[in-house]
């Protein structure tokens, strides 16, 4: 993926097509050892971050995303003390899961420091996940981080960039064993797992990887406009748990909080059409 600056668009492209967004002005821009941070204000959509050229968020629609990837898994388990996130360095996550006082531990592990600093500067409306005393950061690449964390977590989300950059050992059959191992007995993981329009095999290699290691697998939709092809998956597994459907159901003061996720589309999510089923081999 590039980034590109036309006029005032700035430019996914990739894979034969991509996304353009109107802005108004980069407000930062940095290389660091793993990647190149970009962050835009745009016209529409509020601010946009990019890492490595790929659209990460957008103001607009990063509550769609955040969402599930925190809620859904959360309500899979039904009541998670121990936690972790891989990833996600720019707290919408945590900002996410901070909504539930009954977790007692909250880690976060992410690969590059430089994201949360940046996070903190441009985008409070999601690094507001740091604030919550809970929260431990770990600057440290999630797939050596969990080695050491063998039946620690009860539930583990990872919130990864795409794999041909930093994220890249998250989306193998060695680390997927490697989550299986750091989960408590009925724990629960989650993990960003792509479009099947836009990277239908490393959809399929996130599935066979998590069937290798769980019993129970589930590909959810989240529909991301900002994101090419306008969607998004969460890959949810566990070997106790069946995660298609919520443990239990949102507490209603969280419910009026909430934009995007609820219980029925919780279920939702795991309905797939045709294509996808032939590709997943369901």
């Amino acid at each position: 993926m590039t980034t590109t600056l036309e006029g005032n668009w700035a430019i996914e492209a990739g894979t034969g097509y991509g996304q353009c967004i109107k802005v108004r002005e980069k407000l930062f821009e940095k290389q660091t050892p793993f990647q190149k941070i970009e962050i835009f204000d745009t016209c529409e959509l509020g601010k946009l971050l990019m890492l490595d050229g790929i659209i990460q968020l957008t103001s607009y629609d990063e509550f769609a995303y955040q969402e599930m990837m925190a809620h859904l898994p959360y309500y899979a388990h039904g009541n998670p003390e121990r936690v972790l996130v891989i990833g996600g360095g720019d707290g919408g996550v945590l900002r996410e899961l901070s909504r539930h006082p009954e977790i007692e531990m909250l880690d976060s592990c992410e690969i590059d420091a430089e994201v949360i600093a940046a996070a903190k500067k441009y985008l409070p409306e999601l690094s507001c996940g740091y604030d919550d005393p809970r929260v431990k950061i770990n600057i440290a690449d999630g797939s050596e981080f969990i080695r050491s964390k063998e039946g620690y977590y009860d539930l583990i989300i990872v919130d990864s960039t795409d794999p041909g950059g930093p994220g890249a050992p998250l989306f193998g059959a060695e680390f997927y064993a490697s989550l299986k191992r750091a989960l408590r007995p009925g724990g629960v993981a989650a993990t960003q797992a792509e479009s099947p329009w836009l990277l239908p095999d490393v959809v399929k290699q996130l599935i066979d990887a998590s069937r290798a290691n769980f019993k129970h697998v589930g590909y959810g939709a989240i529909s991301v406009p900002t994101y090419p092809t306008g969607m998004i998956g969460v890959c949810t597994v566990s070997d106790s748990k069946d995660i298609t459907v919520p443990a239990r159901e949102v507490e209603p003061a969280l419910a009026q909080q909430l934009r995007y996720y609820n219980s029925a589309i919780h279920r939702a999510a795991f309905a797939q059409p045709a294509f996808v089923q032939e590709l997943l081999g369901n």
